[in-house]
């Protein structure tokens, strides 16, 4: 008897054990953790069901559903040329040279060595994981091939130069329509140029004699703007100040002329009013002026000299 109950306990002891343990992997497998540069694809038998966002999430246990999480919030870099830390301090694959996805034939027949870096986010994590077998390689193979395909359009001297922004530009928007042609949940952020160096030997110090020519260049070209901006100014407002006083004393010249025009259009209409009196008013105030004139000297007038008096002798000045 003693033996049975003992058996009986055993049992209930293993059943409570296995049903803890079903209970805990039930929990363990129903929850999962996304972090916050992350999204989760989520897969129920090998099917896609959702996607989720940052945080605690839940999914039927036991691996009826399985989360794939991917990073959506952060930047990542490939580099083209060479290995190492990009100039924006991003940590790049290993460290060691890879020449031959560098050297590039340009559009005058002449090999240069151009490295870069593209810079990508996924923005659909479904489309990234499902749409393309082998990413990095995927990636890697049509930045290379856009990338040959632009410095195989332009000579060596304006790959060096001038159309390093339009090349960096032109890459971007290509790389960005053959991801979105192959569905593939990526955006490219920017494609940047590094080194872009002729080959060693007489072409390279030949370049490099260019470039600094037009390093040369560019230092006069500068300081001429520099002489333009400081002298144009100047002169500019030497001009707006001599306008500005010949229109002020044109102003001027034109009130006088307008105020001696009034004050004669006035005395015409007194002097249309009243003839006589107008003309004997401005005889006197003619004659006032006049005898009034000559610092202390008296002024006579008289055709004849028939009404002329010895002043001086009366001790008077003529």
């Amino acid at each position: 008897m003693n033996g049975i109950k003992h058996f009986n306990i055993s049992q209930k002891l293993v059943a409570a054990v296995v049903a803890a343990l079903i209970v805990i992997a039930i929990l363990a497998t129903s929850f999962f953790s996304v972090d916050q540069t992350e999204n989760a694809v989520v897969l129920r038998f090998g099917k896609y069901v959702r996607t989720v966002g940052p945080g605690l999430q839940m999914k039927l246990p036991l691996g009826i559903e399985r989360n794939y999480n991917v990073e959506t919030a952060v930047v990542k870099t490939l580099s083209f040329g060479y290995r190492g830390i990009d100039p924006y301090g991003t940590s790049l694959q290993g460290a060691f040279m890879t020449p031959d996805e560098s050297m590039m034939l340009t559009g005058d027949l002449n090999i240069v060595d151009v490295e870069w870096i593209v810079q990508y986010r996924i923005s659909d994590p479904r489309k990234y994981l499902f749409s393309i077998h082998d990413k990095e390689t995927t990636i890697r193979d049509i930045s290379q091939s856009v990338m040959n395909q632009l410095v195989g359009d332009l000579p060596i001297l304006a790959i060096m130069t001038s159309e390093r922004t339009n090349i960096e530009y032109e890459a971007q928007s290509a790389m960005q329509e053959i991801f979105d042609r192959y569905d593939s949940g990526i955006d490219i952020v920017a494609v940047k140029l590094q080194n872009i160096m002729p080959p060693e030997g007489e072409v390279q110090d030949a370049f490099e004699d260019v470039n600094k020519a037009i390093q040369d260049m560019n230092t006069l070209i500068n300081e001429g703007k520099q002489y333009y901006n400081q002298e144009i100014p100047a002169a500019q407002g030497e001009a707006d100040k001599i306008i500005s006083e010949a229109e002020g004393y044109a102003a001027e010249r034109i009130n006088m002329a307008k105020g001696d025009t009034a004050r004669f259009t006035a005395m015409l209409e007194e002097y249309e009013k009243n003839k006589e009196t107008t003309a004997e008013r401005l005889y006197i105030e003619t004659m006032e002026e006049v005898l009034t004139s000559g610092e202390g000297r008296t002024t006579l007038i008289d055709k004849t000299l028939e009404n002329y008096l010895p002043l001086e002798i009366m001790g008077g000045n003529v």
